[in-house]
Formats: C-alpha cells, sequence, structure tokens
C-alpha cells in the first residue's frame, strides 16, 4: 500500500490517510465484519482480519471511514465465488475496504550461524543487510538484538521495572519509590519461546543467530510473560490475545532505555490517542531504524506461528510495512520518541504491534513515567 504523506500541502488541507474528525466507523458495522468476514465455522477466501481505516481509490486514501478487510492477496471479483466477494459497503452503509497483507506471520526471526569465528559473525550480521544491529553491547540500547536462548534472535524493545507503590493501570498513573528490580522488554515468542521456555532459562545479547552464547553473553532471565493462545489447540474464535509481550530480570548496568540511534524515550501514549494515519518509528535488529504510517488502530488478524499454530489477536495496531524477520519486539514510537506499540508481527506489505497501553497494563511495568 503507497503512502502518500501529503507534502507540499498547506495546513489547512485535510490529510486523506486520516478519518475526519467527528467521524468514525460505527460499532455495529465493526461487529458485522467480525461476525460474517472472520467466521470461524464459514471462513471467507483469504480473509485474514479486519479492522477500521480509510477507504483507498486508485491506490490513493480518500478519508473516507472504511470497515477494511485484510486478506492475503487481491483478487478480482470474476475470480472469486459470489460468497467470496465482500461486498461494497455493509448494513448500515459504512464502506468497505480490501486490503491485501500478504501472509502475517510473528515475523520469524533470523537463521541461526553457529560457532563464533569472525567468518560466522560477518555472515550473522549480513543476513539482516547492513542495518542490522547484531553486535554485543554493554549497556545494551534498544533496538538490538536479543532472545532465549531457546529462540535465534529478536529485537530489546525496552528495560521497565514493576509497578511501584500508587501506580495504576487505569487510569494509568506513575507510582512513587524505588524499583526492586529491573527487566528487558520483547515478545512472548523472542524471550519465552512462544511460552515453552521457563521461568529462569537464559536470555542472551546478542540473540543466538547474532553469536550469543550463555553464559558469556547472558544479559538476563526470564521472568514472565502473558500466554498466547493457539489454534488448533483452542479454536481461533475463542482466543483473546491482546499482546505478544514477555520480561526477563537483568542488571541496571546492562541495559538502557535509549533507543539505539533515536535517543531517549520521552513517555508513552494511551491508545485512545493513537490514531489512523499517525507517522510512527522503530529500531529493529534487522532493518534499524524505519519509519511507517498507521493504518488501522483497532485491528483483528490472524497471525502464524510456524509450528505453535496460528494465534487470533485483537486491538492491533497496524501500520505500513516497516519490519522484517529478527525485528519482533522493537518499540513503535512517535517521530517524537513517545511510546505507542509492541511491534510482534508483520509481513511484506504490513507490520503489526500490540497497544503499548495494553502491554503495560497486562504486565504491570513502566517504561516511561510520563503520559504524552
Amino acid at each position: 500500500m503507497p503512502v502518500n504523506y501529503g507534502e507540499g500541502k498547506g495546513m489547512a488541507t485535510p490529510d486523506p490517510m486520516r478519518i475526519p474528525n467527528g467521524l468514525s466507523v460505527s460499532e455495529v458495522a465493526r461487529r458485522q465484519a467480525l461476525e460474517q468476514f472472520m467466521s470461524a465455522s464459514l471462513p471467507w477466501m483469504n480473509v485474514v482480519g479486519i479492522g477500521s481505516g480509510v477507504k483507498w481509490t486508485g491506490r490513493q486514501p480518500t478519508g473516507t471511514p472504511a470497515v477494511l478487510v485484510f486478506v492475503t492477496q487481491k483478487f478480482p471479483a470474476a475470480a472469486l465465488d459470489e460468497r467470496d466477494r465482500i461486498p461494497a459497503q455493509l448494513d448500515d452503509g459504512t464502506a468497505t475496504d480490501v486490503v491485501p497483507v500478504g501472509h502475517v506471520s510473528a515475523q520469524p526471526d533470523a537463521p541461526e550461524v553457529t560457532g563464533l569465528t569472525a567468518a560466522a559473525q560477518f555472515i550473522a550480521s549480513s543476513l539482516g543487510g547492513p542495518q542490522a544491529l547484531t553486535r554485543r553491547m554493554r549497556p545494551c540500547p534498544v533496538g538490538l538484538s536479543i532472545g532465549n536462548v531457546a529462540v535465534t534472535a529478536g529485537t530489546l524493545g525496552g528495560v521497565v521495572y514493576d509497578f511501584l507503590p500508587g501506580a495504576s493501570a487505569n487510569p494509568p498513573a506513575a507510582g512513587i519509590g524505588v524499583p526492586s528490580a529491573f527487566y528487558v522488554l520483547s515478545n512472548n515468542h523472542v524471550l519465552a519461546a512462544s511460552n515453552a521456555a521457563p521461568a529462569g532459562s537464559a536470555i542472551v545479547q546478542p540473540g543466538r543467530a547474532d553469536g550469543g552464547r550463555d553464559p558469556q553473553d547472558r544479559i538476563a532471565t526470564l521472568s514472565r510473560f502473558v500466554p498466547v493462545q493457539f489454534a488448533p489447540a483452542v479454536p481461533v474464535d475463542q482466543h483473546q490475545n491482546l499482546v505478544d509481550c514477555a520480561i526477563g530480570q537483568c542488571q541496571q548496568i546492562d541495559a538502557t532505555r535509549e533507543i539505539y540511534f533515536t535517543g531517549a524515550l520521552r513517555g508513552w501514549r494511551r491508545k485512545a490517542d493513537v490514531a489512523v494515519g499517525d507517522l510512527v518509528r522503530k529500531t529493529g535488529r534487522t532493518t534499524g531504524t524505519t519509519l511507517g504510517r498507521v493504518i488501522s488502530i483497532d485491528a483483528t488478524i490472524d497471525v502464524g506461528y510456524g509450528a505453535a499454530g496460528t494465534a487470533r489477536f485483537k486491538d492491533q495496531i497496524l501500520t505500513t510495512g516497516m519490519s522484517a524477520g529478527g525485528d519482533s519486539g522493537s518499540l513503535v514510537t512517535t517521530l517524537d520518541n513517545v511510546a505507542v506499540g509492541l511491534l510482534f508481527a508483520g509481513s511484506a506489505q504490513v507490520t503489526i504491534a500490540n497497544h503499548f497501553e495494553t502491554v503495560r497494563a497486562l504486565l504491570r511495568v513502566e517504561l516511561a513515567e510520563q503520559l504524552l
């Protein structure tokens, strides 16, 4: 999906990537789309998700609110059975738009390169291209390679600590006191091997694919994670997945909240204040620093986890493509370094992130004290 940033336009010109103030996709339309297009008993061809956004016409955004139907591949209507043709609008008149997103997966991490020779280290770094952040660093900044010893490599998303006395999730409030422990933050599938790693297992920086070995490169030990539900063990229509996140206890001196290349984190933003059309940025192990734009803030989407199965996630941020395998765990921020999401999945066309507010609430950890 191409991105039009509105360059050269005056401040008064409406941004067609944004839903105009006062307009929205109705909850009735969204519920109909979820029940109709995401039915587990009567699946639609190629449909992997739905969300709210703006309709595109002629490869350009129009600013018209629409229910987005995410498909692996877009086919001409004539090539589809009548049942698999997405209607132009829903029962209440809300427009629909079919958005090709490819095969969405939990950003399968880089292949492992064994050995610690200089040649092996060079190969490991080159797997991610010239921007790969695969070296060992202490203290380690956000954005570099990390992973449980049972996986290959993902990305360090932040350094956090447990809620202090007086802290709360809703309404969000920072507490007062001295943190008793510090943790590295990333995805469940990066730090906890998709629910499989035991508490206390070693986390190395860089990740194993980039030459990290235990104990010499251990930076943390797995503390806790939010379990992910997978199909076929649990039917997708029963999934309640909101986050793919985990933390591992580390020494404060070994990691920093500074984001590699982009600097200090300023704070975090509530999901109600993240909007379609927002410009966002991430720094990750494989593709370094990249920019994208938010397509949807409430996506329900099926994500492949390889042998672990498929997981349906609700209430996700979906952006233009800004990541690749090994970027899992990257912190997604505004351009002025305010955290909005935790990247965990994607394809060649799109990137998917958990709302950071939800990650904070479910792990009960503080990443930055300012709510911005």
